[in-house]
C-alpha cells in the first residue's frame, strides 16, 4: 500500500511499538491519523501536530476491552475522515497472571476492532475498501512455555486474521488482511518478565529469556511500516533483529479441498 494521503487508525499509539510506528507512518505523508488509545499524552500529540502540519492527526480515548467504546470511536472518526484505508491493531498486553485482561486486549479487542471497521471499509456496503494490520506477535507462530496464555491469543489474532484474507472475503470486501509477528522487542512490556509468568516455580526457560536478543522499538517500527508497503492480502511477516521475513505457513487442507 503507498501510504501518501491516505487516511490511517492506528490503535495502542502511545506506548512501546505503536509509538514509534506513528512517527514512521507520518513520514509518509498520510491525509489524516487516528490514534486510539486508553492512554493519553498530549505532548507527544502536540510534537506530532506541530511536525505534521499537513496531516490531521488527533486521539481518541478508547477502552479497547469495551466493545461500544470502540463502536464509538469508529463513529467519531467516520464523522471526522469520512473513509478509512488502514486499520492497524495495535495494542497488546504481556502478563499470563492476568488471564482475562490477557485474551480481552490481545484478541476481543482485535477481533471488535477487525469487524466493526469493516462495516465503515466494506465496497459491498459502499466503503472504499483498503488494508487491516493486526499486530500477532512471535508467540503467535509457535509455543511459548512461559506465557501460554499470551501466546494462545497471539496464535489465534494470526489465525483470525489469515482466516479474513480468503479470496472470496477480499472480494466482497475489498479489504486485505495481513498478520505482523515482532520478535522481542524492546519495549516496557518486557520489563520484569519473570514475574508475569502463570506459574510461580522457575524453568530452564527463566534463564533463557534475559540472554535472547532483542530488537529496539525503531528497528521493528520501520519494519512494520516497510511491510505495509510491500504486502499481498493474507501476508504473514515476521519482524526480527532489524529483518522481514515473510512467514509460509503449510496449508493442511489444501489438497483436500482440491479433491
Amino acid at each position: 500500500m503507498n501510504l501518501t494521503d491516505k487516511n490511517v487508525i492506528y490503535f495502542g499509539g502511545f506506548g512501546g511499538i505503536g509509538q514509534k510506528c506513528i512517527s514512521e507512518l507520518l513520514e509518509k505523508q498520510l491525509k489524516s491519523l487516528a490514534i486510539f488509545d486508553l492512554a493519553e499524552n498530549d505532548e507527544i500529540l502536540a510534537e506530532w501536530q506541530k511536525s505534521f502540519p499537513s496531516t490531521e492527526i488527533f486521539h481518541q480515548k478508547v477502552n479497547i476491552i469495551e466493545k461500544s467504546d470502540i463502536e464509538a470511536a469508529y463513529k467519531m472518526a467516520s464523522q471526522r475522515l469520512e473513509y478509512f484505508d488502514l486499520i492497524i491493531n495495535g495494542s497488546g498486553c504481556l502478563n499470563d497472571q492476568l488471564i482475562n485482561p490477557t485474551i480481552e486486549i490481545n484478541l476481543l479487542g482485535v477481533i471488535h476492532s477487525t469487524l466493526i471497521a469493516l462495516d465503515y471499509m466494506s465496497i459491498s456496503k459502499g466503503g472504499r475498501g483498503g488494508m487491516i494490520v493486526n499486530i500477532s506477535s512471535v508467540v503467535g507462530l509457535q509455543p511459548e512455555p512461559l506465557y501460554p496464555i499470551c501466546a494462545a491469543s497471539k496464535a489465534a489474532v494470526t489465525c483470525f486474521t489469515r482466516s479474513l484474507a480468503a479470496p472470496f472475503y477480499l472480494e466482497h470486501f475489498g479489504v486485505s488482511f495481513v498478520t505482523i509477528c515482532p520478535g522481542l522487542t524492546e519495549t516496557s512490556l518486557l520489563d520484569d518478565m519473570t514475574s508475569k509468568t502463570i506459574f510461580d516455580f522457575e524453568t530452564p526457560i527463566h534463564f533463557i529469556v534475559s540472554k535472547i536478543r532483542r530488537q529496539t522499538a525503531e528497528d521493528c517500527a520501520r519494519n512494520l511500516v516497510k511491510a505495509i508497503e510491500n504486502s499481498k492480502n493474507g501476508d504473514v511477516f515476521m519482524l526480527d533483529l532489524g529483518e522481514i521475513s515473510e512467514v509460509k505457513i503449510p496449508d493442511h487442507w489444501a489438497k483436500q479441498l482440491a479433491d
